[in-house]
């Protein structure tokens, strides 16, 4: 897999399964006008599951709609039933893990354990998605007898494709420390040497593998050109991710997706340093445009058009489970490790509300996992025959409320009628 789209999980998963499976038509039949939506109701972190049919409200684009069952289920049995029209769920079970890290994190391992061991059932299809490739697991592989081995070897796996997978991502990230670290150190010779009253090294020694005395336009030039590849290594397509969802909406089922994922540092100029060259260099166009593209990059916004992909999520009927893993920030003397995963976060996150998945950012990435199945494992299936159902291909909100008690509730946002 090219390098360049390695390290982004959504271009990851797209081409992926794009390469893997098939060519097949994804298209939802003209004729079928029951809508199914998931609900999972809570108080607090315990799901309700005494609700009956008449406790629940849906509407669709602000229209009351009658409901026509109600099923209670918990992994892969139904519970309870509600019907006026009979149907029959489809509670098989596709789990996606997918590991969009450049760093291996040991405490995994527990998250991984335990859903190895308390979450997987006989019949459930396990899809494990690394920097490097997808693998696809029967959830038999993890018997008794070779669960131990099986489950060694798929750390092994993990660790190594998130090592190589990074390999470039990391290689930038340390180019740029020691660029910054480069260009902090000679900002007080600068500084003394155009007579600027900010004399001395204000920042120590640097310490950097590049020479101090490399010109200002090539340490500039260099940074910058580290931003672009770091650019370049975190694009996300907008029409592979619209086709990954197009994928899992023709998987029929439950399709439950926990994508884990960390914070990013990135090794920021200090604004006092860029303010000096700025300074220093007013009569020098070029450099005052490359200093002025640095700044740029820090303020860009996020590369997802999120409505669209959020549509597009929602109608797949997969849920998405966002685990953002958090740590601390390096210390760099002199360099600001400034995080930039807000531009990552924001479209994982809302793809996760719209599809009604859990959200947690922590330390503790094994209680989020367990918190997370248990949003996955209970739920409420409800169907409706919408009113004046036509197949437009336009995109229809779904709205479910309950008639009273103060309880927390998730499901997807709506469904395309086509």
């Amino acid at each position: 897999m090219n390098k360049k789209t390695a390290r982004v999980f959504l271009l990851v998963l797209a081409s992926s399964f794009s390469a893997s499976l098939p060519a097949q038509v994804l298209r939802h039949e003209t004729t079928t006008i029951n809508i199914e939506i998931p609900v999972r109701v809570f108080k607090g972190d315990t799901f309700i599951d005494n609700l009956t049919i008449a406790d629940f409200e849906v509407y669709e684009d602000g229209k009351l709609q009658s409901l026509e069952a109600v099923y209670v289920v918990r992994k892969t049995v139904i519970e309870r039933r509600e019907e006026t029209k009979p149907f029959l769920p489809d509670t098989n079970r596709h789990f996606y893990l997918f590991f969009e890290m450049t760093e291996y994190d040991p405490k995994i391992r527990e998250a991984l354990n335990y859903f190895v061991d308390e979450v997987l059932l006989p019949g459930d299809e396990l899809v494990i998605v690394t920097p490097m490739k997808t693998y696809r697991m029967k959830s038999e592989m993890f018997s008794d007898a070779g669960r131990a081995r099986v489950f060694e070897q798929l750390l092994g796996i993990l660790r190594r494709d998130i090592l190589i997978g990074s390999t470039e991502y990391r290689d930038v990230l340390e180019d740029m420390k020691a660029l910054a670290l480069t260009m902090v150190g000679a900002v007080g010779l600068i500084s003394t040497n155009s007579q600027s009253p900010m004399a001395g090294d204000p920042f120590g020694s640097s310490g950097s593998v590049y020479d101090v005395s490399t010109s200002v336009e090539e340490q500039l030039q260099m940074y910058a050109a580290c931003l672009s590849r770091l650019e370049n290594l975190r694009q996300v397509d907008q029409a592979q991710v619209a086709g990954l969802a197009d994928h899992l909406r023709g998987l029929a089922g439950r399709k439950e997706v926990f994508l884990f994922t960390q914070r990013e540092f990135i090794p920021k100029l200090d604004t006092l340093v860029l303010a000096t060259y700025m300074s220093v260099f007013n009569d020098r166009p070029d450099i005052v445009q490359t200093v002025t593209s640095i700044f740029e990059f820090f303020r860009r916004e996020t590369p997802l058009d999120a409505g669209p992909i959020n549509r597009a999520f929602s109608d797949s009927g997969a849920a998405i489970h966002f685990l953002f893993m958090t740590r601390p920030a390096t210390k760099v003397p002199g360099v600001t490790m400034q995080e930039q995963s807000e531009d990552i976060f924001a479209p994982f996150l809302e793809m996760s509300r719209a599809t009604g998945g859990y959200v947690a950012s922590t330390a503790n990435i094994s209680a989020a996992m367990r918190s997370a199945v248990a949003a996955s494992e209970n739920y409420y299936l409800l169907y409706y025959t919408p009113k004046d159902y036509a197949s437009d291909g336009r995109f229809h909100n779904v709205q479910v409320k309950l008639k009273s008690g103060a309880y927390r509730l998730s499901h997807r946002l709506g469904y395309i009628a086509d």
